[in-house]
């Protein structure tokens, strides 16, 4: 289990539950490291004054709000942790809501919540009650000189923390220029719908996550290992010309024709050796010459 990247309590009420919050997340991802191509060598940043242009050691820097330009109020670590100590170390439930109302645009970052010692019993009575009343909790936390809308909800026996972006951060879909419903290059026919639901349910099957895989990361690694056994360690690879997009086909697309051919596509399930032979009997059948009939001369 990692460090926990944070302690405090929730706090709804008079309620305060002491926990720790830890990363749920794992995502190694593909880490490149920028190189110079003349020599290989890595490439490096550094922090250095712009004003002396010389590089500072990272115990001289100091953080620092500019309220006018060039101006500044210095604050320290201590001094940020003071100013408003009951938010930086609590997570406080201002409301609870039914989680179908929140948009899944305003999902950002989940996080474990653990209780710590002597907040067990607390924590449970919190779980329980979330569970039960299918609600989750609306709060704020402050993390890192910085304020979180945040949504606690159950998932199996773990309280989750899960941030979330404010009303602000989103930007409206208006800007987009969407036609309108009603715009009649975007209209579609009651039998289009029918054959995209049927579609839909022949794709349908039990959520199961462990089936998915990061399969660009899975490509990379192979790449690399089969560059290693080559020994091509110091190879720069130049990217092969993108294939030209064929624009002489017309823009019309025929949706009927796309959804019949994606459900003729599906992997249909393997047959009974019984059902095998039969079909196999039936295209023999099939193949077989018809007689001729006779004709009077």
């Amino acid at each position: 289990m990692p460090r926990a990247i944070w302690k405090g309590a929730i706090s709804f009420g008079l309620v305060h539950i002491p926990v720790e919050l830890y990363p749920s997340h794992n995502a190694p991802g593909i880490d490149l490291d920028m190189l110079d191509r003349r020599d290989f060598s890595p490439v490096g940043y550094k922090r250095y004054n712009k004003t002396t242009g010389k590089e500072i050691h990272t115990e001289d820097i100091i953080k620092g709000y500019q309220y006018e330009k060039g101006e500044y109020v210095v604050l320290t670590d201590a001094e940020i942790r003071q100013a408003n100590k009951e938010a930086t170390q609590t997570i406080d439930i201002q409301a609870f809501v039914n989680v179908s109302e929140i948009s899944p645009l305003y999902f950002e970052q989940p996080y474990y919540l653990k209780p710590t010692k002597g907040g067990e019993k607390v924590y449970a009575l919190l779980r329980e009650t979330l569970k039960t009343a299918e609600r989750i909790g609306i709060a704020q936390i402050v993390m890192r000189t910085k304020q979180h809308l945040a949504a606690l909800m159950v998932v199996d026996q773990v309280i989750v923390l899960n941030m979330l972006r404010y009303a602000e951060d989103i930007r409206p879909a208006e800007a987009l220029g969407l036609p309108e419903e009603s715009a009649s290059k975007v209209r579609v026919s009651d039998k289009e719908i029918k054959m995209a639901h049927a579609l839909v349910e022949d794709m349908t099957e039990p959520w199961n996550p462990e089936q998915f895989h990061d399969h660009f990361r899975e490509d990379i690694l192979a790449l690399v290992k089969k560059k290693t056994r080559n020994k091509q360690t110091h190879a720069v690879m130049e990217p092969e010309d993108d294939i030209p997009a064929d624009t002489s086909s017309s823009n019309i697309v025929d949706l009927m024709a796309l959804l019949k051919e994606s459900i003729g596509r599906r992997i249909k399930p393997e047959k009974k050796p019984s059902e095998k032979a039969a079909d196999k009997k039936a295209e023999q059948h099939e193949q077989q010459p018809a007689p001729r009939k006779a004709t009077r001369r």
